[in-house]
């Protein structure tokens, strides 16, 4: 598996015989630069030049989400926004949320190329 093979792979419905442990979740972490696993969640803090920033990326990253239906906890603040992902029906991390979080980033990268 590839960042890109999470970056062209879509979310779809998951149970707990879904969730990632162990080797699985540490292999798939390997793949994003940054993300961390904290109280459950794959996490990681974006930040911006100004509160105007963090909201586009806020706008963006919506859009994106709800396309996946898969939507993360937000904490939005002037200059950063935390998010953080896992999947409710399946009670931990699966790989829709790693799917989700490599598409986060790419979010990210091209709100920082403009």
């Amino acid at each position: 598996m590839t960042l890109d093979d999470l970056l062209g792979a879509h979310c779809a419905p998951l149970d707990p015989s879904h969730r990632l442990e162990g080797d699985a979740l540490t292999t798939h972490l390997q793949l994003l630069d940054g993300w961390q696993i904290e109280d459950g969640a794959l996490r990681k803090t974006f930040t911006f030049a100004n509160y105007y920033q963090t909201l586009a990326f806020v706008n963006a990253l919506a859009w994106v989400v709800h396309r996946e239906d898969h939507h993360p906890d937000l904490l939005v603040q002037y200059n950063r926004c935390t998010v953080a992902f896992n999947t409710h029906s399946a009670g931990g991390i699966t790989r829709n949320d790693f799917i989700c979080a490599a598409k986060t980033d790419s979010v990210h990268a091209q709100g920082a190329a403009r």
